[in-house]
């Protein structure tokens, strides 16, 4: 099977379901955005967090490449996979729970940074909520289900949580934010 077929020269991309639509689709959009959250997850992976970090990360991008699918999917279409459930949303809790245990309570905001795969955590986190907002766009047009839209927001809460540990593991302070005050 060749990678290229042609067929989006002329701007248009085919969907789960056989729909034909343009590549500024607000629904290619919001796919593209899951997919460039995937692709810097597995960036921020490639800077060795902890395992307990990793471990969260790599189910995270299975979850997000099924999220990607069903949103590439047009509507009453079945791109054939499990779809994102409520069971997701809570694992990622689960997960927010545990990476929270040990770390110091949050009294100021802190500054994207730390490490190398604490920033990196960050920058994912800040492409996640850009998804998000993508996938909140479309379905004020378009059907999206439901648990996606609950799945992103409570997965970039995991990556600043992931961020924070992976600091942390790695022994690096957090900055805290200091407002100017005049």
């Amino acid at each position: 099977m060749k990678i290229y077929t042609r067929k989006g020269d002329e701007g248009s991309t085919g969907l789960f379901g056989g729909a034909t639509v343009s590549k500024a689709d607000p629904r290619v959009e919001a796919y593209g955005l899951v997919d460039e959250a995937n692709a810097v997850l597995g960036w921020a992976r490639t800077a060795g967090p902890p395992p307990r970090v990793d471990e969260v990360l790599q189910q995270v991008q299975q979850t997000c490449f099924a999220a990607g699918a069903w949103l590439a999917s047009g509507p009453g279409a079945d791109p054939g996979i499990q779809a994102i459930t409520a069971g997701d949303v809570e694992a990622l809790e689960l997960a927010i729970d545990r990476l929270e245990e040990g770390l110091p309570p949050l009294k100021h905001f802190v500054l994207p940074g730390g490490g190398e795969a604490g920033a990196r955590l960050h920058v994912a986190r800040t492409v996640t909520r850009r998804a998000e907002r993508a996938v909140v766009a479309l379905a004020a047009v378009d059907d999206v289900p439901a648990p996606i839209l609950a799945w992103l927001n409570r997965l970039s809460d995991l990556l600043f949580v992931a961020a924070r540990a992976a600091n942390a593991d790695a022994g690096v302070d957090e900055t805290v934010w200091a407002p100017r005050t005049s």
